[in-house]
């Protein structure tokens, strides 16, 4: 680089430096300006403010004078009639059918609470979803003056057994009107939000208003962590497969900038869920859990800010939603045909396809001829492991010739101990394994293709509503865990009781496991994989269990039970090691027809002594 260059390159970055402090310092500059500008901003809204609350303050001195009513530190409103309903009192009103009771609060037009009829908290009071004065439910629009309905106390102007209508009127003429109707045998509330002859109050350019809805869903079943688990809030898109869900758990706030149907409030069994006819144009959502020693026992707060368009008119502009407030269950869910029924945390795609086609309709087949779920659960593990013995009993078949032949293994292994000859050592397995008529994945593919049922059940059983409250043997409630006995102290990731269950379950888990692992190799390496299968997994199902739903560790341990007798039957008196040795004799005489397994093994076998004998070559 000649002289030139170097000076070239450094007036560049002198130059570059200059233009950078000459940026810096007017972007301080501008941003002064801009504070200043911003400040004088600030100062005008303020006095704005200032000046809309004297007028305020003059106009309820007027309404107050003209009702009687003595006023003192409360808002005012340019429209006298929306004074005058900010002082009215409030009144409760109740609409119901045989399933739910829902009353209503004048003030605000809003749903005050929300019983269901059929179903008890797990300390058998009356099940409220919503307790009272725990919703808070408010539109705001600009209407001449930015109001919310919940401020205002609505003049009811019908009331019949099936439906209620609340209008808040205003002094140029028209109203706002709520109307909620309950037919027979539902759980949908149907909304109606109507503007009539609104034109006048409403500017023709305000084509938007707000929904704010929140909701405190208390604590209704007995184990805080299950239901903690598995409540959360689910929003839905249009032409969507299934819902969104967030919390689960865990507190979380979400903004929803498009187009969006409806949104729950799910608690483990039962939803409180807001559906737009026309759908929401954004939202902002949040879920926050309380701790599980609230002294409300409050379970989770819920809050949905939604937006909503609109066009006023002259006559009426009427904007319908629907409200669910129920069961999460499953048929009941589907029945509305808004894919509710998604929001049952089921699993992904294969084992919800499990759950839904297999499982739910098992479990609904069983409960018209039977009432007593223990036995249900008994029946459909028995059906279940029927249809898959097929499978089940080619892989114990495998299993126990595997059993039989390990004498013949080990044996193989003293042959071949060292690592160089592992080839040979895997050769000389798979031909004892052909003669014996054993596939290598004989035993392990069946017990592969079971594992989207074990899945399935593990979703199923916490999340069935059919299972709530019922009681079995020891266990008062199939949908919670069961107690044999309340621990003085809490033992970190097991909890403070002892479920009877899950501590059976975890046994017959060993006592499979030691059965099994008596076929495993004494290979050393061998070791790690026999003190998972033995005792990890157990003392592991044991913990994860302790907490969950009873019927999930009933399930699991009449599924050890049915499989350990099934292990023995065909130990016993099906697969003999005379029956095995014979087979053995009778399969030396066949035609060996090589499996593409076996190919490739001898394959690699001989490009491995290749290579050893090309090694062996150019030491020399």
């Amino acid at each position: 680089m000649d002289k030139n260059s170097i000076i070239g390159f450094v007036l560049i970055g002198v130059i570059m430096i200059g233009f950078t402090f000459y940026q810096n310092r007017q972007y301080k500059e501008q941003m002064e300006i801009q504070a200043q500008l911003d400040s004088a901003a600030r100062m005008e809204q303020l006095a704005e403010i200032a000046m809309d609350s004297l007028k305020r303050a003059e106009g309820l001195v007027s309404a107050g004078e003209m009702t009687g009513v003595k006023v003192t530190n409360m808002p005012a409103y340019k429209d006298s009639l929306l004074s005058v309903a900010r002082l009215a009192d409030s009144e409760l009103v109740t609409l119901e059918n045989d399933k739910l009771e829902i009353v209503f609060n004048t003030r605000g037009a809003q749903p005050y609470s929300v019983r269901i009829k059929e179903y008890k908290a797990y300390d058998s009071t009356d099940l409220y979803l919503i307790k009272p004065q725990m919703s808070s439910y408010d539109i705001s629009i600009y209407a001449g003056e930015y109001i919310n309905t919940k401020d205002f106390s609505f003049q009811l102007a019908e009331v019949t057994d099936s439906s209620i209508v609340m209008r808040l009127p205003f002094a140029q003429g028209g109203y706002i009107q709520q109307k909620y109707s309950l037919s027979q045998g539902s759980y949908m509330v149907d909304n109606q939000l109507s503007f009539v002859g609104m034109d006048e109050v409403i500017p023709r350019n305000v084509s938007m208003f707000d929904i704010d809805w929140g909701v405190v869903i208390p604590r209704l079943e007995k184990g805080y962590k299950n239901e903690k688990q598995y409540s959360k809030l689910d929003y839905y898109f249009t032409g969507d497969k299934k819902p969104e869900e967030m919390g689960r758990a865990r507190n979380e706030a979400k903004r929803i900038d498009s187009k969006m149907k409806w949104f729950a409030f799910q608690q483990q069994f039962f939803s409180a869920i807001m559906t737009a006819e026309n759908e929401f144009s954004s939202a902002d959502l949040d879920v926050k859990y309380y701790e599980e020693n609230d002294p409300s026992r409050n379970l989770m707060a819920c809050t949905a800010k939604l937006r909503s368009e609109f066009q006023a008119s002259s006559s009426e502009t009427v904007i319908p939603f629907q409200f669910y407030f129920g069961p999460n269950d499953y048929q009941v869910l589907k029945h509305y045909d808004y894919r509710y029924e998604k929001i049952i945390p089921l699993g992904g795609w294969l084992v919800n396809w499990i759950s839904r086609f297999v499982i739910i309709p098992c479990f609904d087949f069983l409960s018209r001829f039977l009432n007593n779920w223990g036995l249900i659960i008994l029946l459909m593990t028995i059906l279940i492991k029927v249809v898959l013995s097929p499978l089940t009993y080619k892989s114990f078949k495998s299993s126990a010739k595997m059993n039989i032949l390990k004498p013949d293994i080990e044996q193989i292994n003293k042959k071949y101990p060292n690592e160089k000859d592992a080839m040979k050592k895997q050769q000389a397995t798979m031909e004892l394994y052909q003669k014996a008529g054993i596939s290598p994945m004989g035993g392990c593919l069946p017990m592969l293709l079971q594992f989207p049922i074990l899945f399935a059940m593990f979703r199923f059983f916490p999340a069935s509503i059919e299972l709530r409250q019922q009681s079995f043997l020891w266990a008062d409630d199939l949908s919670a865990y069961d107690s044999i006995l309340d621990l003085p102290f809490r033992i970190p990731l097991y909890g403070d009781h002892i479920s009877l269950f899950a501590l059976l379950m975890a046994v017959s888990m060993f006592i499979y496991s030691k059965m099994t692992s008596s076929q495993m190799s004494d290979d050393p390496n061998m070791a790690p994989m026999k003190f998972m299968s033995v005792w990890m997994m157990p003392i592991m199902m044991l913990f994860i269990c302790n907490n969950l739903s009873s019927a999930l560790s009933y399930y699991y341990l009449l599924s050890n039970l049915i499989t350990m007798l099934m292990t023995w039957v065909i130990r016993k008196f099906v697969v003999t090691e005379d029956k095995v040795r014979a087979e053995m004799v009778a399969n030396q005489n066949k035609p060996k027809k090589k499996s593409k397994f076996q190919q490739r093994l001898e394959e690699a076998q001989k490009m491995q002594e290749q290579m050893m004998k090309e090694q062996q070559r150019k030491r020399r």
